[in-house]
């Protein structure tokens, strides 16, 4: 029957057709299913992630016996989605940062991943941390604030290459121009280029406020210039933040303290903000022209937010008739976590982990702020780039809002509570913990100078 089979040629050709149609359909099934069969040991089962990042989350790893980490550390390269944890809010104001490169990833919008890599530094390995930002000095318990990496929704955010930077800073000059919280950002800028050679001081004033450092095997030099304002003010106030008599700020007039110095600088970092709701008399051309919470003063009260956006259109100004070969970058104001009250009526920020969704909004006074800087430096952007020059914006704020776990607390003091569990201490929900949070800060500073 076989040999009959292949002798008819027109039986042949039919059952030839059928037969290659047959063998091409059970071919067919076949790779489809070798394809979903490796498939599946490819692509990674999100829920599988979720359920043991989040079982991770309860596991301790230690950086040494006194110290808690409530973050995971992960052992593969997927990247995790925990639940748990809020996305930074797109729309944290009516005002968001124009970015007129179409296509360009947007690195202010992302979220708050568990990191599997170590702080770049500590407080043993950077000598540069102030005693009131030492957190892991002061004794903090827990350690899971370090643990966490910005992570940009359409982009990679790569971490702070302190020899690559170097490198390219080679022979230049930086400097850091405002408050407090910029002097805390400087000392993480420190300690991170301080991994690959450790900074010689050149000089500090009595209060350490205004300071200069420099990197031999670069000829890097940085410094540090305390200016609140940006602009001329006599402040009468404590440490602590304790003032004996309103600040008396001359809106029309730049602090010399940086402006003498500006066109020595090849790279300038200003700040500021916070200052400006804090009482305070105007003046312009050494008149009182107004003030902001002098209560029982015979003042009109123009709002801090006119002071804050006549002294942001002077600095422009002056930037923008200065140094052409300088890069100018303005950081956003930043938020403070506390709860329960202020700084000076007992509010505090206990929280060892990212925020929830919904747990912090922007308050009016920081939203107030970043409506004036973010059209401020939108506009003085566009007249830099007619004239050549590079002026940029820092905006740290989105990624900064949901970290209320990064802030001293009562870690601004040491051992705050090693005599009395129940001690009342000043909690500093302002100023951020180094290692921590704002270290992130940096890894935007480098990709906005160097990789931008």
């Amino acid at each position: 029957m076989k040999q009959n089979w292949w002798r008819s040629a027109s039986y042949y050709k039919q059952n030839h057709f059928v037969f290659k149609l047959g063998l091409s359909i059970l071919l067919l099934g076949f790779g489809f299913r070798l394809l979903f069969s490796q498939s599946s040991n490819v692509i990674p089962n999100e829920t599988d992630n979720n359920n043991n990042n989040n079982n991770n989350i309860n596991n301790n790893n230690n950086i040494n016996d006194n110290i808690d980490i409530d973050t995971p550390v992960l052992d593969n390269d997927v990247k995790p989605k925990p639940l748990d944890f809020v996305k930074s809010p797109k729309d944290i104001s009516q005002f968001q940062p124009e970015d007129n490169e179409s296509g360009k990833c947007d690195i202010t919008d992302g979220e708050w991943i568990p990191s599997s890599g170590s702080p770049a530094y500590t407080n043993s390995t950077c000598r540069w941390i102030e005693t009131h930002q030492d957190c892991m000095g002061n004794g903090r318990p827990d350690a899971g604030y370090m643990y966490w990496k910005w992570s940009p929704k359409g982009c990679e955010l790569p971490r702070f290459d302190a020899k690559k930077f170097l490198e390219t800073m080679r022979d230049k000059s930086w400097a850091f121009v405002g408050d407090s919280i910029t002097r805390n950002h400087l000392q993480s800028f420190l300690c991170l280029l301080s991994q690959v050679e450790d900074a010689v001081e050149l000089y500090h004033d009595k209060d350490y406020k205004n300071r200069k450092w420099h990197f031999p095997s670069y000829n890097l030099t940085v410094s540090v210039m305390w200016s609140p304002f940006l602009a001329k003010a006599d402040i009468f106030e404590d440490i602590d933040g304790v003032s004996s008599s309103e600040i008396q700020l001359h809106i029309d007039i730049l602090d010399k303290t940086w402006t003498e110095l500006f066109d020595t600088w090849d790279y300038v970092l200003f700040s500021s903000g916070k200052w400006f709701i804090k009482s305070a008399i105007y003046y312009e051309n050494n008149s009182v022209l107004g003030c902001h919470g002098c209560t029982g003063k015979n003042y009109t009260d123009l709002g801090f937010n006119f002071a804050y956006r006549k002294i942001l259109k002077n600095l422009f100004e002056f930037i923008l008739k200065s140094n052409p070969k300088s890069m100018v970058i303005y950081r956003t104001s930043t938020p403070d976590h506390f709860e329960n009250g202020t700084w000076s009526t007992g509010g505090s920020c206990d929280r060892t982990v990212p925020a929830k969704e919904g747990d912090f909004e922007m308050s009016e006074l920081n939203r107030l702020l970043r409506e004036i800087e973010l059209p401020e430096v939108s506009k003085a952007e566009e007249r830099a780039s007619e004239k050549g020059m590079k002026l940029k914006l820092l905006d740290v704020m989105p990624l900064s809002l949901v970290r209320p776990d990064g802030h001293p607390g009562p870690y601004r003091h040491f051992y705050p509570f090693a005599e009395d569990k129940n001690a009342k201490v000043q909690y500093d929900c302002l100023h951020w913990c180094l290692p921590g949070p704002i270290d992130s800060w940096n890894d935007m500073l480098m990709n906005l100078v160097v990789n931008g």
